[in-house]
């Protein structure tokens, strides 16, 4: 699977007006392709911290820096490349069985993470070798 297929960059409308900026995003196909089971932020965290380090395998996920800047490594196992979050009707569309590392936080970072599924520990890849390994397998 080719890099370009493996994360999609998603513009959000920005609905403000004289009173300040609005901007929604709405799940079940209508700005991302799945309904949001789950929600969670990162912020104050230090610019030379990493997070994500772990693919799913069935959680997709959509990253959106609310507030300041961060970067995304999307890893297919095979390429990969880094995206800058920093707008906030900016998102990234992250696919299951996609590694992701999190990090250059701005010091006003707060990264919003909306994610398909519920927390489950057990679907989460967090070595990368045996992430590869995986692949490997799957691809035959």
């Amino acid at each position: 699977m080719k890099i370009e297929d493996c994360y999609k960059i998603i513009e959000f409308q920005d609905l403000g007006d004289e009173r300040g900026n609005l901007v929604v995003i709405e799940g079940g196909g209508m700005d991302i392709p799945f309904e949001i089971q789950r929600v969670f932020y990162i912020y104050a965290s230090d610019a030379d911290v990493v997070r994500g380090q772990h693919a799913n395998r069935e959680t997709e996920f959509l990253l959106v820096n609310v507030s300041g800047s961060s970067k995304v490594r999307i890893d297919n196992g095979e390429e990969s490349v880094v995206v800058e979050l920093n707008k906030p009707r900016m998102g990234v569309y992250i696919p299951n069985m996609v590694w992701k590392d999190m990090y250059d936080f701005s010091e006003d970072s707060v990264l919003l993470v909306l994610a398909s599924r519920h927390y489950d520990g057990a679907e989460y890849i967090r070595n990368y070798e045996d992430y590869l390994k995986i692949l490997s397998e799957s691809r035959g």
